[in-house]
């Protein structure tokens, strides 16, 4: 077995020891060094050597073309598993740990993709990569950087590493939301943290929220298709699409300002979609256009980015742009104005890739630098070859096309002049099929229950009629395939639904004229030809639509002959192979859910539900806010005769800790068991979820095939909440690895995080023992918050996130038994009492301190001159805090990202039901700061009133 060493190893001090656990890992001698089996993380599985009594080495094992290595990841000091990256929050026994033998070690070894012959450091993300020499150079050069690379070149894994090296306030952008989310998690997959710098992950738009949050719902192509199509009779001629692409690439997006009528009219030829005799039509349209933007609430990212432009403040050391080329200019010059120091920038994409209509061109973002002499002189644009994800026929068939592309419109730019390299050792293949009957239900057998399938198309108008061919709900237009990524890939009449744009495309190119390895640069002659601007989107989409398959790639069409197949030598098949993979599993297709919806594909999402999941109700009744009300209501008003709805109150205020619903049981409805409630709550409180305590997750996961991996239990809670207050792991993970979101919410506003809180508080036992690794699992990577007009991001890693999660499980505490303090807010001594249960594996010691505490509180009050404060929270009086009213929090499921306000998120008028009668006047004030309705009298409050004489 060979040695590999990741980036981030260092050796121990003791050299010896080290050495000879080294030397016996290399002869295959896992006895001697005492080898056991930790852990399985998402990509490996980990290992540790024993180097003398009390530390220990972690590695993990890899295979590349045949070769088996152990990775060195880390040396444990003191048995210190729980400060360990890899095994961050893990509760090791050594004495229980299995023994690893080296047979089943070295079978279930991760496969690489890619391992640099001579250089043995790799790198770590959420698995181990090791860089080529474009990668390598790269990574070690300094910033200002641009870097070109094609669909699974590795762009976003070394933008990453990248990141790594910087000190201070880093900001990551992309378009979408998911790449965003997707790449800060891989960023601190593994308990990752460095020292000195504080990064952001924000789409885009986020971004632009983080400035201020506009008004209203971003303007889609489905929105301006809908408008247009009442505008067609005064501008006919016109195309929709072609309109779109010009308001959003051309008119709005120069990084100046928006183009006034005669900056538009004196346009050079190749800058508009439009001829000039055109222009003048198309920019009245641009000013109906925006017009209608302002009457239908709705917000264009390229006019808000100029409206915002005097408002953003230089706060970044450095900024990272991944996938530029779904950015305008506009929009880019907008985020380079966070910048501290200009050049500390590195941005990465592929024009070949532009399906969004933004006119992008490297020539473009490369204007942006220019006016600075300085900068333009050591601007570099570095270029990746390398393809690590396709096939090498899917990469055969993309790189002809992208000759077709530059024998057709000449060269792009500089930057995008370059073919691709294969490096998946995966053949793959491209297949070319006639569009009949019986080839489409061969496809559709073989696709239509399966999630390593997806069909796509061209437009979204196209995809109904692909479902009438393929029963599978992962059914794409190119718009909503980009990040996407399946082992085989269905094209349904691509080509031949339009047959005469890709004719054009094809004309007057032959076979020879795309035969060499290489694209020699050159410009198109006829300055005055269109094509590229008017084809542009038919050879991207294409382009995409064949790399998003890692395999095999199937193109359904009725014109087999058409020239632009034959260019590209797709061989036409009689049927489609047979596939060797199985049916998925209703896991496989939860989790896919899962992913589509974190991604806004909710259509698809959707389609997986009504398709394949077909979840149904569950069959018993669950105790949400509207059951709650009704029982109140029961028991306290109509003073219904017998004990059910007496049972089922206390029953509830034992699950979710309401003592002073259990005391108005005891003392006015007269039900004695509730006297009962301090010594057997927390027992009583668990009957409801039982089965998510029990060893044996199947009965568990069988309930999530039948009803949904969110369906609710009889209190309300999702199967992942339940599990957590249980600190069941092993179902935890399940449930996780089906797709499970941890950021759904009771009636409460609780997630499955704030129920693992909630029992810490009262379980002293689960807090020393199974919550450190439960929190590691279900907290949310942050917290989103609207505070002054402004998108607040409340990251993990920062002091303020588990304060407000923790005050958050704490609300309704505040309002419960009225004492001497008069609480009715937090204090630091409320939350340090919280704190002390807590393992260092979720709170460092160092922020358990009242001052610590009393200090986050304090800079974040929203009065306090401070300069990164959150405005999260405001002084009740001298040391007492409650949530800012003026809060808002995008809330999980909501259309759009809709921000709620604070209490109504925590459901305020709800806790008032449970609330001490001493707090009321103070609920309502709450209320009436965050603009919401009054609670009303509390339902009980009548019998209150009876009980002690003041009512009939």
């Amino acid at each position: 077995m060979k040695i590999l060493e990741y980036a981030g190893f260092t050796p121990p001090r003791n050299k010896a020891p080290y050495e000879k656990v080294r030397q016996a890992i290399e002869r295959d001698d896992f006895r001697s060094i005492d080898v056991k089996k930790l852990a399985n993380l998402s990509h490996a599985r980990i290992y540790r050597a024993k180097l003398d009594y009390a530390d220990r080495l972690l590695f993990s094992i890899v295979r590349y073309q045949g070769d088996v290595y152990a990775l060195l990841l880390e040396v444990i000091e003191q048995h210190a598993y729980d400060k360990s990256r890899f095994m961050r929050g893990a509760r090791i026994d050594e004495h229980a740990i299995p023994v690893a033998e080296l047979a089943e070690a070295v079978e279930h070894a991760t496969p690489m993709p890619y391992l640099h012959p001579q250089r043995r450091r790799v790198h770590w993300l959420d698995k181990a990569m090791s860089f080529d020499d474009s990668q390598h150079a790269i990574y070690l050069h300094s910033a200002p950087l641009i870097i070109v690379g094609s669909a699974g070149s590795g762009k976003t894994a070394l933008t990453l590493e990248k990141m790594k090296q910087v000190p201070g306030e880093v900001l990551y952008v992309t378009h979408s939301a998911y790449l965003a989310q997707s790449a800060r998690d891989l960023y601190y997959a593994q308990g990752f943290e460095q020292a000195g710098q504080e990064a952001t992950f924000l789409s885009y738009r986020e971004f632009l929220e983080s400035i201020r949050v506009p008004p209203g719902r971003e303007a889609g192509w489905r929105d301006f298709a809908a408008w247009f199509a009442r505008m067609r009779q005064q501008f006919k001629g016109i195309d929709a699409h072609q309109a779109f692409e010009e308001i959003r690439g051309v008119l709005g997006a120069d990084a100046a300002a928006v183009l006034t009528r005669e900056q538009y009219r004196a346009l050079g030829t190749r800058q508009s979609i439009f001829a000039a005799d055109e222009r003048d039509a198309l920019y009245d349209l641009f000013e109906r256009y925006r017009a209608w933007l302002h009457e239908a609430a709705l917000f264009d990212l390229n006019l808000v980015a100029h409206a915002w432009r005097a408002e953003v403040s230089a706060r970044y050391d450095f900024v990272v742009v991944d996938e530029v080329q779904d950015l305008t200019v506009a929009q880019l010059s907008l985020v380079l104005r966070a910048l501290k120091n200009p050049g500390q920038f590195l941005l990465c994409g592929d024009s070949n890739q532009i399906v969004h209509p933004n006119f992008f061109s490297w020539s473009k973002v490369k204007s942006l630098f220019w006016r600075d002499p300085d900068l333009a002189e050591r601007q570099q644009l570095h270029v990746l070859r390398a393809n690590f994800r396709n096939g090498a026929e899917v990469t055969r068939v993309a790189n002809a096309l992208l000759k077709i592309k530059h024998r057709r419109f000449g060269s792009i730019d500089r930057e995008s002049n370059f073919l691709v390299d294969a490096v998946n050792q995966e053949a793959g293949t491209v297949s070319l099929l006639a569009d009949s009957d019986s080839a489409r239900r061969e496809l559709n057998a073989q696709t239509r229950r399966s999630t390593r399938f997806a069909v796509l198309v061209l437009r979204d108008d196209d995809k109904e009629e692909a479902r009438k061919h393929f029963d599978t709900p992962l059914i794409f237009s190119v718009h909503e395939a980009k990040g996407l990524e399946y082992d085989s890939i269905v094209l349904f009449r691509f080509i031949s639904g339009n047959r005469a744009r890709f004719a054009d495309i094809a004309e007057g190119i032959d076979a020879a004229d795309i035969a060499g390895a290489e694209l020699a640069y050159s410009r198109a002659r006829d300055k005055s030809d269109k094509s590229l601007e008017i084809y542009k989107f038919y050879v991207n989409a294409l382009y995409v639509a064949l790399t998003r398959a890692v395999r095999h790639v199937y193109l359904v069409e009725s014109d087999c002959a058409h020239p632009l197949l034959r260019l590209l030598d797709i061989a036409q098949a009689g049927a489609p192979a047979k596939a060797a993979e199985a049916a998925s599993s209703l896991e496989d297709w939860q989790k896919e859910a899962r992913k589509l919806a974190l991604q806004g594909k909710q259509e698809q999402a959707d389609a997986i539900e009504r398709m394949i999941l077909k979840s149904t109700p569950v069959p018993w009744p669950v105790f949400g806010e509207a059951r709650l009300r009704e029982s109140l209501a029961k028991v306290f008003r109509e003073q219904a005769p017998g004990s059910k709805h007496k049972s089922q109150l206390y029953e509830y205020a034992a699950c979710f800790n309401e003592s002073v619903l259990a005391d108005l049981l005891a003392r006015c409805a007269g039900y004695e068991q509730a006297l009962q409630f301090r010594r057997l709550g927390t027992t009583l409180g668990r009957r409801h979820y039982m089965p998510y305590f029990a060893r044996n997750i199947k009965d568990v996961l069988k309930l999530c095939d039948k009803h949904g991996v969110e369906h609710r239990t009889p209190m309300n809670q999702t199967p992942l909440m339940a599990a957590a207050a249980a600190g069941n792991l092993p179902l935890i993970e399940a449930l996780l690895a089906r797709g499970a979101d941890p950021s759904a919410t009771d009636h409460l506003g609780r997630n499955a995080l704030h129920w693992a809180m909630a029992t810490a508080l009262r379980d002293s036992a689960y807090a020393g023992g199974a919550f450190g690794a439960v929190y590691q699992l279900v907290a949310p990577a942050c917290i989103d918050v609207m505070a002054g007009e402004r998108l607040v991001r409340i990251d993990r890693r920062q002091s303020e996130y588990l304060l407000f999660q923790t005050m958050w499980v704490l609300f309704k505490e505040c309002f419960g038994r009225a004492d001497a303090s008069d609480r009715g807010g937090f204090d630091a001594g409320m939350l340090l009492d919280a704190y002390q249960k807590w393992p260092a594996t979720v709170l460092a010691p160092e922020r358990a301190k009242r001052t610590f505490i009393s200090g986050v509180l304090a800079r974040n009050e929203v009065a306090r001159d401070y300069a990164y404060n959150r405005r999260l929270f405001q002084r009740v009086r001298t040391g007492s805090y409650q949530f800012n009213p003026q809060l808002a929090l995008r809330q999980p499921g909501k259309e759009d990202g809709a921000w709620v306000k604070v209490f109504a998120a925590l459901n305020l008028p709800l806790v008032k039901e449970m609330a001490d009668p001493f707090y009321a006047d103070m609920i309502d004030a709450l209320l009436a700061q965050a603009g919401m309705e009054p609670a009303g009298e509390a339902i009980w409050h009548a019998a209150v009133m009876r009980r002690v004489g003041l009512a009939p």
